[in-house]
């Protein structure tokens, strides 16, 4: 839609995802590895082995998560996962009621689990559905912005 603009103040954002899971492999390697030290002979290097792999597959989840349910918010851009929408084109946000068939913001089928939605009316008249882990907040965010046009 339109391209990302990181200039100004981010009024809403959310990450996605955050890096600790990368974490899980490794303190797993190293309990094991605790464990097998405590009955005997250690085998180190497997254990390191797979808490890097470990890692590494936590870390390709992450990278994934962050780039597909990133929500920010700045006053001229409105970034949902991989799609960019120019606030100009977002005419309302409050008493939006959601049609069923509304697309979904940023390139998904549904709404994520665990995320709120936020039906949006744009300039065209048709209503797209965002969404955001704080639908309130968001739709807040957005009303800030919009509501008085």
């Amino acid at each position: 839609m339109t391209e990302p603009d990181d200039s100004g103040p981010v009024l809403y954002a959310e990450d996605g995802s955050s890096w600790w899971p990368v974490l899980w492999g490794p303190v797993f390697a190293a309990a094991c590895m605790a464990i097998e030290a405590a009955t005997g002979a250690t085998y180190w290097l497997p254990w390191t082995l797979v808490g890097l792999a470990l890692a590494g597959m936590a870390a390709v989840w992450v990278r994934a998560r962050r780039m597909v349910c990133r929500v920010r918010l700045t006053p001229t851009t409105f970034t949902q996962g991989r799609e960019n929408l120019a606030v100009a084109q977002i005419r309302a946000v409050t008493d939006v009621g959601t049609p069923v068939g509304a697309r979904v913001l940023g390139g998904g089928w549904a709404v994520p689990k665990k995320f709120d939605d936020v039906p949006l009316k744009l300039d065209d008249d048709s209503v797209v559905v965002a969404w955001a882990r704080d639908g309130k907040a968001l739709r807040d965010a957005i009303g800030t912005l919009v509501e008085p046009r």
